[in-house]
């Protein structure tokens, strides 16, 4: 759904044409029609209908990859090329997938390539997707961004977008139980942020225009289909919910990190063996 003033531009001439992306795009239309989900998209008109651009989006739930890209494929069939760990790729069948939708793999210890990778996608005219967070946020708030949106966009010389959801974490997150049907989201888009030689300060821009997009989505999601109980676990703990805090939700991600690197050191071990 778009507000009613919204212009639809036309089809992109190569992206509204290929295969295999659109054919998963369609799966995922079919799926949320049939959970009910319903999705309302403001602020398209600020996704350029061609050439290239990041989308920079704030990431609470795992439907967050799929909702993001709606806004480029109402304005007109844009396909989004996600940024995405590296762990995904290495699944045979997946990851040739992914790789053949242009999609570009991270690894977290060595981002330098995936920076490169991007920037190459955006200068061929790609929509690229990141969330500069870096993880699913437990706390449903904005956690540390790092810089590496606002550093493709600059050497693309490209539009950075900002990016807000606000109820896909109702549907399907870390830690809580799934609601996979009924749920309604809202999608925002912003005006590019303004871009410098300073990838900390383009960043600490982006967050600012990203904060003050989500709290106007989450005032919206109030009026508009609330009231919510204050104690809902889904509810940031700065409205008075009961989801973690930043630093709470600091600490669990920190004991999660420690755990893979022990996992990874003992499987590195056995290898070795």
């Amino acid at each position: 759904m778009v507000p009613a003033a919204y212009t639809q531009p036309a089809a992109h001439p190569e992206e509204s044409k290929e295969r295999l992306y659109p054919f998963t795009v369609h799966m995922f239309k079919w799926l949320l029609r049939l959970q009910r989900i319903s999705v309302r998209i403001e602020g398209a008109e600020h996704i350029p209908a061609r050439g290239g651009a990041v989308i920079a989006g704030n990431h609470t739930g795992y439907y967050d990859f799929m909702l993001t890209g709606t806004g480029p494929l109402v304005h007109g069939q844009r396909l989004v090329r996600f940024m995405a760990k590296q762990s995904v790729f290495e699944k045979p069948v997946l990851g040739r997938i992914l790789r053949t939708m242009k999609h570009v793999p991270v690894d977290r210890e060595n981002g330098a390539s995936a920076v490169d990778a991007a920037v190459r996608n955006v200068r061929d005219g790609y929509l690229v997707g990141i969330f500069p967070e870096g993880t699913i946020s437990r706390s449903f708030e904005l956690a540390d961004f790092k810089t590496g949106a606002a550093r493709i966009a600059a050497q693309a010389d490209a539009p950075l977008i900002p990016c807000v959801i606000w109820g896909s974490h109702r549907i399907w997150t870390k830690d809580l139980p799934k609601q996979l049907r009924g749920v309604p989201v809202i999608v925002r888009y912003g005006a590019p942020v303004a871009l410098s030689s300073d990838a900390e300060e383009d960043t600490r821009r982006l967050k600012q225009a990203m904060q003050h997009m989500l709290e106007q989505s989450r005032a919206e999601y109030e009026q508009e289909f609330g009231p919510f109980a204050p104690g809902d676990k889904w509810v940031p703990a700065s409205l008075g919910g009961g989801a973690p805090t930043l630093e709470e939700a600091a600490e669990i991600y920190e004991r999660e990190r420690a755990q893979r690197k022990a996992k990874k050191a003992v499987k590195q071990a056995k290898k070795g063996t």
